[in-house]
């Protein structure tokens, strides 16, 4: 039975850590999302996880309040939210930080000045933690229910690795969005378990950042792998990274070629990982291989499973890829509300990925089933998009696909489909309803508009060909 949700919607600060470390102290259930969402999204996300309170600072009041505003009058009747969202949806409480409180709402200074009360003893390990909204493997986003079992198994997992990731006597980097998995388990929670020094970073810059991690002798610097393009390019860089002893690369692929370049200019040791929220997160790292080979993505963390299943459901003969399936203590126990889509009854989960394992036992992934894009380590189910695009007037189709860019790994494409229609006018039309819509990591860098899109036979968008058009569009430049 899932406790008291509470939606954390802050930014990378003191507030966010203190926050959710209250809120799995009072075994209630933490929901931490994206700070730059859209009232549209925080909505929808406020009703399907049938949130009590939200706490807010500076940056996400207004979108906040305007999202609180809009669940109300879908309760009464005047918004429109799917009727099963609709069904879990009440108002909550809005809780301010560093901001005059406005009528209904609480301070956070209130709250954290309160008496503190003795906590009770966790007695069900399998009680729910957090939900972390993600696509999943299929259908628009919705949450994986961790609990705390799965949390503290993964951040036990980690600790587990040798050499080490962190040492009691490191300064981490805490650039990741703690709103992430990535940020939240892999980073906060190793910190914590280490008792390690967590420097909190709001948002990257490729200058300031490179100036904190000098001023505060960050030895370890985990990032997502947009961060490496953004660097490579910067005056002086090795002696910039001076204090860095180790670099970690996650919730997106790396370049291979990338890689070596950042490497062998630096010196300093980079190391990937694959990881999923139904994870919490980390299922592979470099640090477990005999040694790193170029494209993997490492071993399997001690006490997690990897096997790869073919489409006939039989194990993959020698390295030919399949559909990879995990287990371990870390794994999720569904998607909200219902546990559906978790792992089966004999503990094993299908991630949705294609990889195939090489004799060292090295992971190497090849495709993802699914059309998940991910921008900058983040996310992006096309269905999500797409619904907001055919709300555009004189738009009659649209077909979302990611394609490659060097800055954020991937990047969205939207063709759309509006016959006889000016093709410049439907295209701003497109631009400024994603705007308003859509958080920016979600948002069309491009969008095409045609008269015709290709279909098969059955009247279903061929993406596979779109896909292939743009392959053949050297350079990708997005607009």
């Amino acid at each position: 039975m899932a406790g008291y949700r509470v939606l954390i919607a802050v930014g990378n600060r003191l507030e966010f850590v203190t926050t959710y470390l209250g809120v799995l102290r009072a075994q209630a259930v933490a929901v931490p999302v994206n700070p730059r969402a859209t009232p549209g999204e925080l909505a929808r996300m406020i009703a399907d996880s049938g949130a009590r309170m939200v706490v807010v600072d500076p940056d996400t009041v207004g979108p906040v309040r305007d999202a609180v505003a809009l669940v109300a009058h879908a309760i009464a009747g005047e918004y429109r939210l799917d009727p099963d969202l609709l069904s879990r949806a009440v108002v909550p409480r809005v809780v301010v930080i560093d901001e005059d409180p406005a009528e209904g709402e609480r301070s956070f200074e209130e709250l954290r000045s309160a008496p503190l009360r003795t906590s009770l003893p966790l007695r069900d390990p399998e009680r729910l933690a957090a939900l972390l909204y993600t696509s999943g493997t299929s259908g628009r986003p919705r949450a994986a229910m961790l609990s705390h079992r799965a949390l503290l198994a993964n951040i036990d997992q980690v600790a587990r690795v040798e050499p080490p990731m962190m040492h009691g006597d490191d300064v981490v980097l805490g650039v990741l969005p703690l709103f992430h998995v990535y940020g939240l388990n892999a980073v906060l929670g190793g910190v914590l378990r280490h008792r390690a020094k967590l420097v909190l970073v709001d948002r990257f810059d490729p200058q300031g950042t490179l100036d904190l991690i000098e001023d505060q002798a960050c030895s370890v610097v985990p990032v997502a792998p947009t961060v490496f393009a953004h660097w490579r390019s910067i005056d002086q860089l090795t002696e910039r990274l001076g204090p860095v002893r180790l670099m970690l690369s996650g919730s997106a692929p790396l370049s291979p070629e990338l890689l070596a370049a950042f490497v062998e200019r630096t010196g300093i040791p980079i190391h990937q990982g694959y990881g999923l929220t139904e994870a919490a997160p980390v299922v592979t790292s470099t640090l477990c291989s005999e040694q790193v080979q170029p494209g993997s993505v490492g071993a399997a963390l001690p006490g997690i499973g990897i096997r790869l299943v073919d489409e006939s459901g039989r194990t993959p003969a020698g390295e030919d890829p399949g559909e990879i399936e995990i287990s371990g203590a870390n794994l999720f126990s569904g998607y909200w509300p219902d546990g559906s889509g978790g792992p089966g009854p004999d503990g094993w989960w299908a991630t949705g990925d294609v990889g195939f394992i090489d004799g060292s036992g090295d992971l190497f992934l090849v495709d993802r089933l699914k059309d998940l894009i991910i921008v900058s380590g983040f996310n992006v189910y096309p269905v999500e998009v797409e619904e907001v695009i055919r709300e555009v007037e004189g738009v009659t189709e649209a077909a979302v696909i990611g394609v490659e860019d060097a800055t954020t790994g991937e990047a969205v494409v939207a063709w759309v489909r509006a016959p006889g229609a000016d093709a410049e006018a439907v295209r701003a039309a497109v631009l400024a309803h994603c705007e308003e819509r859509l958080a920016r990591f979600k948002r069309p860098g491009r969008v095409e508009v045609v008269d015709e899109l290709p279909i098969t036979a059955t009247g279903k968008v061929q993406k596979g060909r779109l896909r292939n058009i743009e392959r053949r569009r050297t350079p990708r430049l997005l607009e």
